[in-house]
């Protein structure tokens, strides 16, 4: 087991030393100093000693980018965003007052209609502090899906709009029938 990781070592080591050895020599470097020059390479521009490089500018953009780190831990990063967005707005004086307001409804229809009013405030201001658009479109699902709660087709369904077909709804099944056992004489 020593042996293979000597071996191992001695590999890497030469392989170090190899590649240190083929560095190329700086573009200042004159090699036809005292001997005279072919006249091609006189008339002709030098080639530059390396690959071309991106400017500053280029690598700062590439490099602001947030890379993925997948699925999960985006979802977490939106999540904390909006939890901090959250905490921000909650203590806004027309997002308190609109909560206030939508919380001292009589009626469970005029309740729906406030919170609709206090939710469309409550993802404005949030939005509006909101830097990424992943975030915005993060608040936009959010805002619809407690919207969307607030509907209740069931209870008093919206006239259907031109052209469009109905919904079906669902009929109640009716429970399954037992069967019933044949009564055996016994013997």
């Amino acid at each position: 087991m020593k042996i293979y990781g000597v071996i191992i070592l001695a590999t890497l080591i030469s392989a170090a030393l190899m590649m240190h050895g083929q560095e190329a020599a700086p573009p200042s470097v004159d090699l036809y100093e005292g001997q005279e020059q072919p006249e091609a390479t006189v008339t002709s521009s030098p080639l530059p000693n390396g690959p071309e490089l991106p400017e500053i500018s280029q690598l700062d953009q590439t490099f602001s980018k947030p890379k993925s780190l997948g699925k999960d831990a985006d979802a977490l990063r939106i999540n904390l965003e909006w939890r901090q967005l959250r905490n921000r707005v909650v203590n806004d004086p027309e997002v308190q007052t609109a909560k206030a307001y939508a919380q001292a409804a009589r009626t469970d229809l005029e309740k729906r209609n406030r919170l609709r009013a206090y939710y469309d405030i409550y993802y404005e201001r949030m939005s509006a502090l909101a830097t990424t658009p992943e975030i915005k479109l993060a608040l936009k699902d959010l805002k619809a899906s407690h919207q969307g709660s607030l509907a209740q087709p069931r209870v008093r369904p919206s006239p259907t709009p031109e052209g469009a077909t109905p919904t079906p709804t669902p009929s109640a099944t009716p429970a399954p029938k037992k069967p019933q056992h044949k009564h055996k004489k016994k013997k």
